[in-house]
């Protein structure tokens, strides 16, 4: 309703503007108002040149009619508050999707996406969001249930594994990525000292995997995390979707009242 009032006046505010001699609107101006207003009043077809907000469009009709109108109780309850049940930490990649791969519905996972799933510690730069996202869900939602998802061929992790040594150079620097992939160094590390021998490509896989069991140490760095452990409230568990087998593992990290405060792989 807001939404709409909003929009009349705007249309309003336009008219006056348009038919208003003092401004004395040349022919360009006049039509691109004139085509403004007929937008906000629903009244022109969406420009056939731009099939990206087409394809938004297309998307939220298709949500709308398939789910949206059939699930009316379940719309109206989320309406009026969410209780997930799930935290889950997954990658920004395009092909890892934790409402597709796991088939959760509207209000049951609270969702947090980055390169390459990864948690930075809460001593550590980049934990702002971090410690936000887990904040709200531990205190706020009651989250009981963590899950961090890796998955197979991670750009994210093999930037990781691809970053120079300290002397080191690189042909393409990114600030940016690199430095928030550099929170994974501990599980590069563990897997150099370990697997030093594998194919690159097996580096990555269990670097990924590592990755997920750090990253859920790392979350034990936050006391509202740690404490809804030590209580009992809190499982975490880690995820790897392997997208080219059509596979998922699935293991649980902590869930005891007795788990360490911290995990160390020897790094």
């Amino acid at each position: 309703m807001a939404k709409k009032q909003s929009a009349e006046v705007v249309v309003e505010g336009l008219k006056k503007l348009l038919i208003s001699e003092e401004q004395g609107l040349d022919e360009e101006v006049q039509a691109k108002v004139e085509m403004l207003i007929a937008e906000l009043q629903g009244k022109r077809p969406f420009p056939p040149n731009d099939p990206p907000a087409q394809q938004i469009l297309d998307g939220f009709h298709h949500f709308k009619t398939n789910i949206f109108y059939k699930n009316p109780e379940c719309f109206a309850a989320l309406a009026q508050a969410q209780h997930p049940r799930f935290l889950v930490i997954a990658c920004s990649d395009s092909r890892v999707c934790p409402s597709v791969v796991l088939n959760m519905k509207p209000g049951q996972a609270f969702v947090t996406r980055s390169i390459a799933n990864l948690v930075p510690r809460g001593d550590q730069p980049f934990n702002t969001e971090t410690g936000a996202i887990l904040e709200y869900a531990i205190k706020a939602l009651k989250i009981d249930n963590i899950l961090i998802v890796g998955h197979s061929r991670c750009g994210g992790i093999e930037r990781l594994m691809s970053l120079p040594d300290e002397n080191g150079s690189h042909s393409h620097t990114f600030d940016f990525i690199d430095d928030w992939v550099k929170i994974g160094l501990p599980s590069k590390h563990w897997i150099l000292n370990n697997h030093a021998h594998l194919p690159f490509e097996e580096q990555v896989k269990f670097c990924t995997q590592m990755q997920v069991n750090v990253s859920a140490g790392n979350l034990l760095t936050y006391p509202f995390v740690r404490d809804a452990l030590l209580r009992g409230n809190l499982t975490i568990r880690g995820g790897y979707y392997d997208f080219v087998n059509g596979s998922f593992d699935l293991w649980k990290v902590f869930s005891s009242p007795n788990a360490p405060p911290h995990l160390n792989f020897g790094v």
